[in-house]
């Protein structure tokens, strides 16, 4: 009843039509139009998921308060979740002591190498004393080669010890680049834990309380542009070659009573829902709708083809095959008539009758 209601409003009733000492046709405005159901939806509208396990331990925005982009909405937390972030933060602090200079694995690694350099300082320094002995015949050549091997001995020490204490720098280095990179692997997962908005607007609703168990890609709240909405319809999937971006539309809004809101298609979904068998059709308002109110229920027509002035007749009046019962060299006769635009009650004769001719309900 409702919609019948609709669709008379986008007509104008035809006057004289009916009765069994027949009718004429009228001029008249005309639409045919696809019949459209839906809501009135927020712009940019998502639902809000969680990315991990845990506890609501916090609801930061309450239902119709308005959030900006990376704006916290709920906190969950998650004891695992916070011991491997503690346990990565204490690794990661421990190796940054680990890695200055005055710490004790360096400290000892310095001072080995320092006594590797003064052990080959004096060998050095033995050696040229043995070599001015050699040199006067004032020692053996035993004592010499002796001399001469300790302080090579001394210099290759000391070049492992420099190796070693650049080696154990340089282990030092990597294990806290890579303790840096699990404590920040552990802080974005721990980020993870508070959830944010992804635009600036309004939370419609939380679907979550506090305390609740919060599962991995599970909905959390329903956020959406507090300032813009658009009109989402489904059509019956009938109709879906009928319906083009571009095409006007007018809509009822079951909250607004009899108000009618223009709007136009602005994208025809290329699927069918296959639970109802209808399309996706989204179409913005004409006029800015600033109500802010998502999930309005609509009913809608799409207007497919219009003329200010046509030659309409009731659509009770036509027969199968596109004839009509009508009076022509005074008896009734079957004339044959070219029908046009059709609505529920009307339809259109585009060639066949004129405004005098005189029409019978078969």
């Amino acid at each position: 009843m409702k919609l019948k209601k609709f669709l008379a409003g986008l007509t104008i009733v035809l006057s004289g039509c009916g009765g069994g000492s027949g009718t004429q046709p009228v001029t008249k405005p005309l639409r045919e139009a696809v019949y459209a159901s839906g809501y009135v939806i927020s712009k940019n509208e998502y639902q809000v998921f969680s990315q991990v396990d845990g506890y609501v331990v916090e609801i930061l925005v309450k239902e119709g308060e308005p959030v900006k982009k990376g704006q916290p909405i709920f906190t969950i937390e998650s004891r695992q979740q916070s011991a491997r972030y503690n346990m990565a933060l204490e690794g990661y602090k421990k190796l940054q002591r680990d890695s200055r200079e005055d710490s004790p694995a360096l400290t000892e690694a310095k001072a080995v190498v320092a006594s590797a350099r003064s052990k080959f300082q004096f060998d050095s320094i033995n050696l040229v004393r043995y070599t001015n002995l050699i040199n006067s015949n004032a020692t053996t050549r035993n004592e010499f080669d002796r001399a001469r091997l300790t302080a090579d001995n001394s210099k290759n020490d000391l070049t492992l010890q420099r190796s070693r204490l650049k080696k154990l720098r340089d282990q030092l280095a990597l294990d806290l680049k890579n303790g840096e990179d699990n404590l920040k692997i552990a802080a974005e997962e721990s980020n993870r834990y508070t959830v944010r908005s992804d635009l600036d607007g309004q939370v419609y609703k939380t679907l979550k309380e506090l305390g609740e168990l919060v599962k991995r890609s599970e909905a959390l709240a329903v956020v959406g542009s507090g300032q813009e909405f658009y009109l989402q319809l489904s059509i019956d999937e009938l109709d879906v070659n009928r319906v083009k971006a571009g095409q006007a539309v007018l809509a009822n809004i079951d909250a607004f009573g009899d108000q009618t809101f223009a709007a136009t298609v602005s994208k025809v979904y290329p699927m069918v829902d296959v639970h109802d068998q209808s399309v996706r059709v989204d179409a913005v308002f004409s006029v800015p709708f600033r109500d802010g109110l998502s999930g309005l229920a609509v009913e809608a027509n799409i207007i497919i083809r219009e003329k200010d002035k046509a030659l309409v007749i009731p659509k009770s009046f036509l027969l199968a095959g596109d004839s009509v019962l009508a009076r022509q060299d005074g008896r009734k006769k079957k004339i044959k008539v070219v029908p046009g635009i059709q609505t529920l009650d009307e339809v259109e004769i585009l060639e066949g009758l004129t405004p005098d001719s005189r029409l019978y309900q078969p």
